[in-house]
C-alpha cells in the first residue's frame, strides 16, 4: 500500500468508527426502536410481498451454509454476501422503514441488512470453532452501536451532498456507511477500514434512473440490499489482503469528485456523532418519505368533506399542494403508472388514493392487482392535483434546527366552495411530533404480529429494550425471529 496519506473524508469516518464513544441516552433509546422498526419492516415484507419473497433464499436453491445468518421470518441459512442482500432488501423492499433527510435523501436502517447478516454469521462460526473473531463482541450491544454509527455515517454525508443532482442513487451512502461497520465488526485494523472504504469510492455506483418517472422499477425496492451485499463483499475482499488507495476522491482526473461529483468536494456541516438517529424519521405507513405529510392533510380534509356528506370523486375540482423542492423532484409525476414501485412513488396517487380510499395508504394499495390501480376515479382525480414549489418550506426542510417535512394542502369544490390550506409540518413519524414514540411502537406490534405470537413479540421486544440483555448474542436474538417452512426463491 501506498504510503500517502487517505483522503480525509476516509480518515473521518475510520476515527469515528474506532474511537467515538456513544454517550447519548436519547440516541441508545433511539436505536433500540430503530432496530425493532427494522425488523417489524423485514417481516412485513416476508409477510406480504410475493415479488420480494422471490429473490429470498441461496443462489444455489437447497443449499445450506454451515453457521449462516437466520434470515428472519424464515427458515433460510446465509452466507454473509446473500443474507446481506436478503435482510436489507427486506427492511427496505415496502417503503416502510426510516428516513433522513437532507440535500439528498436516505434510509440508515438499510444498514442492518449488512450488520445483522455478518454479525450473525461471525457470530455463529466463532462459537462452532470455525474462525477465531478478533472484532468486537458479538452482542446486542454491539448491534447498537453498529446501528448508531452506520446511521451518523449515511446521514451526515447526505444532509449537504445532493448526489441524486449527479443522478446517483442515494444507496452510494448505504454501501459506504456498512462497508466501514462491517470492516469494524470483522475485526480489521485502522489502516485495513480505510482500504475498504477507499474501494467504495472507487466502485461502479447505482444510477436512480430506476426511482424516476418513465423508469421506476422495483430494483428501488431492492438496491438498499445490493449496497449492503457489495459492503459487505469489499469487507472481505480487503481482509483477505487486497489493497486500498489512498486518494480514491480527490485524485485529479480519475478520481470520485472529478468523474462523480462535478469537481466538488463534500460538504459536512456536522461532525460525526449521534445526532442522526436522535432526529431520525420513522415512517408509519408505507409510501415514499416526502407525501406523508400531504397524506396526513388529505386525511384531515377528508373528515370535513364525510361530515358535509361530500364525496371527492364528485365534489372535489381542484387540490393545491405547497410543498419542498426535494418532494417536487422525486415524487411529483403524472401520466400512466405501470407498477408498485411506480405508484408508491407518486404524490398525486397517494393524495388521491387517501381521498378515495378513506384511509391511509397500505402496501397492497400500489400492487397492480389492486382496484386503485385501474380505477377511472383514481386517473380523474390524480389530474386535479397541482404541486408547487414553496421557497420557505424548501429552507425549513434544509434547516438542520427546524428540519420540517412540510405540505399544505388546499381543496377546491365543485360548487365554488373552499377548505382553507391544512399545513402539516412535522408528520407523525417525525421526532418534533409528540405521537411519534407510541404510533412506532404500533406498528412494531402490528407488523411483528403477521408472523409471531403476543408472547413470542414480547419475548423478541424484551430482548432489545431491556438493558439487562445487552450482552445477549446476536445469534440469540435472531434464533428467536425463525420460522420454520421454506419459501419459493426463484433465483
Amino acid at each position: 500500500m501506498s504510503s500517502q496519506e487517505y483522503d480525509q473524508v476516509i480518515t473521518d469516518i475510520k476515527d469515528y468508527v474506532f474511537h467515538y464513544d456513544i454517550t447519548s441516552c436519547k440516541a441508545w433509546n433511539n436505536a433500540r426502536i430503530a432496530l425493532l422498526d427494522a425488523i417489524g419492516c423485514a417481516i412485513e415484507t416476508v409477510s406480504k410481498s410475493e415479488d420480494c419473497k422471490r429473490m429470498f433464499g441461496p443462489i444455489v436453491p437447497g443449499s445450506t451454509i454451515p453457521n449462516g445468518f437466520r434470515l428472519p421470518g424464515t427458515s433460510y441459512i446465509l452466507d454473509p454476501l446473500k443474507g446481506s442482500f436478503d435482510m436489507g432488501t427486506a427492511i427496505r423492499y415496502l417503503d416502510h422503514n426510516d428516513a433522513i433527510a437532507g440535500a439528498d435523501w436516505g434510509h440508515p436502517s438499510d444498514n442492518l441488512g449488512a450488520i445483522l447478516a455478518v454479525s450473525d454469521w461471525l457470530c455463529r462460526s466463532s462459537e462452532a470453532g470455525v474462525i477465531m473473531h478478533t472484532g468486537p463482541p458479538l452482542t446486542l450491544k454491539t448491534i447498537l452501536v453498529a446501528l448508531i454509527k452506520a446511521y451518523e455515517i449515511q446521514g451526515c454525508m447526505l444532509l449537504r451532498n445532493a448526489f441524486n443532482a449527479y443522478g446517483l442513487d442515494h444507496v452510494i451512502l448505504v454501501k459506504l456507511a456498512s462497508t466501514a461497520i462491517i470492516s469494524w465488526l470483522l475485526g480489521l485494523t485502522e489502516d485495513q477500514t480505510m482500504a475498504a472504504i477507499s474501494q467504495v469510492w472507487m466502485d461502479g455506483h447505482a444510477l436512480r434512473v430506476y426511482r424516476q418517472k418513465g423508469n421506476t422499477i422495483s430494483r428501488k425496492g431492492w438496491a438498499a440490499g445490493d449496497a449492503c451485499m457489495k459492503a459487505t463483499q469489499l469487507a472481505l475482499l480487503t481482509r483477505a489482503g487486497q489493497q486500498g488507495s489512498p486518494t480514491p476522491l480527490t485524485m485529479p482526473r480519475w478520481g470520485f469528485y472529478a468523474n462523480c461529483f462535478g469537481d466538488s468536494h463534500f460538504d459536512l456541516p456536522k461532525k460525526y456523532t449521534s445526532w442522526v438517529i436522535e432526529n431520525v424519521i420513522f415512517k408509519i405507513m408505507p409510501v415514499e418519505g416526502h407525501g406523508i405529510s400531504s397524506v396526513e392533510a388529505a386525511m384531515i380534509h377528508l373528515k370535513t368533506l364525510q361530515a358535509r356528506n361530500l364525496r371527492a370523486e364528485i365534489d372535489i375540482s381542484r387540490i393545491i399542494i405547497r410543498t419542498n423542492a426535494a418532494t417536487d423532484m422525486i415524487i411529483n409525476k403524472t401520466g400512466p403508472l405501470t407498477n408498485a414501485a411506480d405508484r408508491d412513488h407518486c404524490l398525486q396517487y397517494l393524495v388521491a388514493l387517501t381521498f378515495l380510499k378513506g384511509a391511509l395508504p397500505e402496501a397492497a394499495d400500489f400492487l397492480s392487482s389492486s382496484v386503485w390501480s385501474s380505477s377511472s376515479s383514481m386517473d380523474n382525480l390524480r389530474e386535479k392535483i397541482e404541486i408547487f414549489v414553496d421557497k420557505q418550506l424548501t429552507e425549513d426542510y434544509m434547516d438542520l434546527d427546524v428540519r420540517s417535512i412540510a405540505a399544505g394542502m388546499t381543496v377546491h369544490l365543485a360548487d365554488g366552495r373552499q377548505l382553507g390550506e391544512v399545513l402539516i409540518q412535522f408528520p407523525v413519524g417525525h421526532g418534533k411530533n409528540f405521537k411519534t414514540q407510541d404510533v412506532v411502537r404500533e406498528k412494531i406490534h402490528k407488523n411483528m404480529g403477521l408472523m409471531f405470537s403476543q408472547d413470542e413479540i414480547d419475548t423478541i421486544l424484551s430482548m432489545v429494550e431491556d438493558k439487562t440483555n445487552e450482552e445477549k448474542t446476536v445469534s440469540e436474538f435472531l434464533d428467536l425471529l425463525v420460522r420454520e417452512g421454506s419459501l419459493s426463491s426463484k433465483l
